[in-house]
């Protein structure tokens, strides 16, 4: 089963927060994992920013950043492709989104994911509307 992971849910494998377990039990649940090329730099900035404010030590970031790399390598990453942009633009035209938020969607639909998983409801809101199994957590 393809499980697709928006950034706000996958940095949860990572971060411990509220949706860390929900996040845990799909990651173990999935035979791969999605995610869209923009999740890399968003999860860095994201783990920067905790360093940036001091609730992670150097060491910390460096260790998240290893792991980060280490699960990408077996992951499918979805790139900027035509079918990605347009469903994005779609699910603009039809939702009240953020860019990048559609363009999680678009990768997720681009790449025929078995269900989508996203901590925004919005954002899950939409990609059930372009036909994706959601799951909020």
């Amino acid at each position: 089963m393809l499980v697709f992971f928006d950034t706000s849910a996958f940095v949860k494998r990572y971060v411990n927060e509220s949706g860390t377990d929900k996040v845990m039990e799909w990651c173990d649940k999935a035979t791969e994992i999605g995610l869209s090329g923009i999740a890399l730099p968003e999860i860095i900035s994201a783990f920067c920013r905790l360093q940036r404010e001091g609730k992670i030590t150097d060491g910390q970031y460096r260790q998240l950043k290893s792991l980060l790399m280490a699960d990408i390598e077996d992951a499918a990453l979805c790139g900027l492709t035509p079918l990605v942009l347009s469903q994005a633009i779609l699910s603009l035209e039809n939702n009240v989104l953020r860019g990048m938020d559609a363009l999680h969607i678009g990768s997720a639909v681009a790449l025929k994911a078995d269900v989508f998983i996203s901590s925004d409801k919005r954002q899950c809101e939409a990609a059930g509307r372009a036909g994706l199994q959601v799951e909020w957590v």
